[in-house]
């Protein structure tokens, strides 16, 4: 059995009994949650123990061992720019699905007011932790870390990101032979690093399990009317936009049949969805980008680790549906101008969104101020969080490799390798 299919039922394994046995005997749920969540958690742990020295490595190898920089100035120029594309099309999903769905809810005033009153308290302090995240001003300055070495042991990645790509950058005017021996360090530390990863790897299907049964027996919460259709339209917009825009993209532009782009996806999407992490899942995209998909090196040492921190389509997806239903819970009508704000918006603010649990909502606080619509009303969704939060990342990872397969097919041949 393959590990894809391991994993994936590991995955319905775990949400099944999470489901069952919290229905049948609560008290026996608790029990298990305090046996299986250290063991999921330790799953995660082992694989972001290895993230950093695989990101920094390959980025150095992806960069200073170009053999054209022209190749990753491209490259990175392409990716941006398809990366805003694909980011404003999640808002134009979001507008065509949300409003539609959301005009067809009726919410009783008295649940609504419920709603509201329990928003405020969880709802103030979404809106404090949103003051202490950095303006964008700082966002800016705070990319250029003062201290590399503090970043990493901070887990502060978009940072050394950037220092590695100026390192990499760097080394292409070092005298080849010093260029060499750096790059034979990384080389022998990403190859390292993916050992300890492939190791990790094997324990997928245990860790998947734990992290879902831990989910599942979470999920089991009496929701109101209203906050089940808010779930249900995050994650049917998100699947949406991963069946009919980026499994077709990955299709027709990147010349990758649709079912092969599926089996090679699906270990990554599994671990993303139950850990909630897009970083849990780089190791399964890494695997499917090299053994699966064929990708060229510079997608996969330089774009893929970028698009892991800083690419969230999830994120938008989850701002728009978010400040709709809020709208709607306060009875506030949206107009064209603001809905265009909204998108706008919600697409800035993605590349910020910290890598914190529910870090997409806190940063929908200033989205909300923008369009006029109560800060306080986070509150509501970061209390029924989980389920929306699986399947943004889920579409986050879905879009990475989507958009690494499309610029792979239609990256620029000169002194581009094949990996």
């Amino acid at each position: 059995m393959s590990l894809a299919i391991k994993v994936l039922v590991a995955l319905i394994a775990g949400l099944g009994a999470g489901l069952a046995v919290t229905a049948s005997s609560p008290d026996t749920a608790g029990t298990l949650v305090g046996v299986l969540q250290p063991i999921g958690t330790l799953w995660v742990s082992a694989i972001r123990m290895a993230i950093i020295p695989l990101v920094v490595s390959s980025l150095l190898i992806g960069v200073g061992g170009a053999a054209d920089t022209r190749t990753v100035t491209v490259l990175g120029a392409k990716g941006f720019v398809l990366f805003i594309v694909l980011l404003l099309l999640a808002g134009v999903f979001s507008m065509l699905i949300g409003p539609a769905v959301f005009a067809q809810l009726a919410i009783d005033p008295a649940a609504a007011a419920s709603l509201q009153a329990s928003a405020a308290q969880a709802g103030s302090n979404a809106v404090e932790g949103a003051k202490q995240l950095p303006s964008v001003g700082q966002w800016f300055v705070d990319l250029v870390p003062v201290n590399p070495v503090k970043a990493a042991a901070d887990g502060a990645l978009l940072p050394l990101i950037v220092f590695s790509i100026a390192l990499g950058a760097a080394l292409t005017k070092v005298a080849l032979d010093r260029r060499e021996a750096l790059l034979k360090i990384m080389r022998a530390v990403q190859e390292a690093s993916l050992v300890v990863m492939s190791a990790v790897l094997v324990a997928a299907p245990i860790g998947v399990f734990a992290l879902s049964f831990v989910l599942a027996s979470r999920i089991g919460i009496a929701a109101a009317g209203a906050l089940i259709t808010y779930m249900a339209v995050v994650c049917a917009v998100s699947t949406a936009f991963c069946l009919f825009v980026m499994y077709p993209a990955a299709a027709v532009l990147g010349r990758v049949p649709i079912m092969e782009f599926a089996r090679a996806l699906l270990p990554a999407q599994a671990v993303a969805f139950s850990a909630r992490s897009s970083l849990a899942a780089f190791p399964a995209m890494l695997t499917a980008a090299r053994e699966k998909l064929h990708l060229s090196e510079p997608i996969v040492s330089f774009l893929l680790p970028v698009m892991i921190t800083m690419f969230r389509v999830g994120a938008v997806i989850g701002m728009m549906i978010g400040a709709m239903f809020i709208a709607k819970l306060y009875g506030i009508d949206l107009g064209p101008a603001q809905y265009a704000t909204l998108a706008l918006t919600s697409l800035a603010t993605s590349f910020s969104v910290p890598g914190i649990p529910g870090g997409s909502i806190i940063m929908m606080v200033p989205v909300l101020l923008t369009v006029g619509l109560p800060a306080e009303g986070v509150g509501v969704l970061l209390a029924v969080d989980t389920i929306p939060d699986m399947f943004r990342t889920a579409t986050n990872v879905t879009a990475d490799m989507a958009t690494a397969v499309v610029l792979d097919r239609n990256r620029v041949q000169p002194g581009m390798s094949t990996a």
